[in-house]
């Protein structure tokens, strides 16, 4: 979509936030389908020109699974007693981390060698942002977007599927509208739930099986029993957070005994939100610093990982880390 209808489309949701609310009565909807529906015609008649190629360009796939899904978001505002009921759809298309010509090296380990003392050595200093107002003002507006590139997401995608065993209960923090979990996620887990700031996003994805919005810098608690799950995943979002290590407190008292907290981490973020000392690190120091925080979180000895794809032809894409640990 065009960035500019996009964000035609998002205003009204600036405009209208108490009466916006979101659906996907249809979790695969291909170009085509999309234009040649009667709902099409009742909230897109204007937009439709904005899409165009073949339906079946962007889901071409080397295997069983495409590489690229497109899903058709609606958004409704004015939806109430006083309001003007309209809906207006998005067009958003999900990396599937599959069929992608990428490689995908086996994760190389990076040893943690830091000290860390006894005590954190942290001050209010280190948690400082340049954007210190609400967050909720800040993720309002849903971001239907990636925040790393799809080689990125692909090595992600693809560690997961190696790392998480069938059956487990996993529970991603910070989420969005994707958690980058592997698409037969759904049907061979137990159990997947997901906290993040915007509901609106969190709804949109469709591989949980449940979600609660939470803002973690209000209130680092989390909403589930102790010993509810066999993961937890975190995915680029650990350096937004002014209380890591009580989040991280609460990762450990959700997580069953033996399991596994999965931390992943590029080097984009959105600068006037994340904390200074993060912004001043590069990506080894940050690897040290997420280890610091499972430290005086409770957790044992970690593990980090570079588990960066290789893209034929291309000398850059993000990099991916992991850190990992076993509580």
């Amino acid at each position: 979509m065009a960035t500019s209808q996009l964000c035609r489309l998002l205003c009204l949701a600036i405009l209208f936030p108490s009466y916006i609310a979101l659906s996907l009565p249809g979790r695969q909807v291909t170009r085509s389908k999309f234009l040649s529906s009667s709902a099409s015609l009742t909230f897109f008649a204007d937009l439709a020109y904005i899409v165009s190629g073949s339906p079946d360009e962007a889901c071409a796939a080397a295997n069983d699974n495409p590489r690229y899904i497109e899903s058709e978001v609606l958004m409704k505002y004015g939806d109430d007693s006083k309001g003007n009921p309209r809906t207006r759809g998005v067009l958003v298309r999900r990396f599937t981390g599959d069929s992608t010509g990428y490689t995908f090296p086996t994760p190389s380990p990076v040893s943690l060698v830091k000290e860390w003392p006894e005590n954190p050595p942290f001050t209010a200093k280190d948690f400082f942002r340049a954007d210190e107002n609400d967050d909720e003002t800040f993720y309002t507006l849903p971001r239907l977007v990636y925040h790393i590139d799809e080689p990125a997401v692909a090595s992600l995608t693809q560690y997961y599927r190696n790392n998480i065993a069938a059956g487990s209960s996993i529970l991603d923090i910070c989420s969005s509208w994707v958690s980058h979990y592997p698409l037969e996620f759904p049907k061979i887990m137990k159990r997947i739930s997901g906290t993040g700031m915007n509901p609106l996003e969190l709804m949109a994805n469709d591989q949980f099986n449940d979600y609660e919005a939470r803002n973690l810098n209000v209130s680092p608690k989390l909403p589930y029993d102790n010993d509810s799950f066999d993961v937890v995943t975190c995915v680029v979002s650990i350096d937004y957070l002014i209380h890591p290590i009580e989040v991280l407190k609460e990762v450990r008292r959700v997580l069953k005994p033996g399991g596994k907290v999965i931390i992943s981490q590029s080097n984009r973020c959105f600068p006037s939100k994340a904390i200074a000392m993060w912004l001043n690190m590069n990506d080894r120091q940050h690897l040290e610093l997420i280890n610091g925080y499972l430290k005086y979180a409770g957790f044992g000895p970690a593990k980090a990982f570079d588990i960066t794809a290789s893209v034929p032809g291309q000398s850059y894409n993000d990099p991916m880390f992991i850190v990992e640990c076993t509580k």
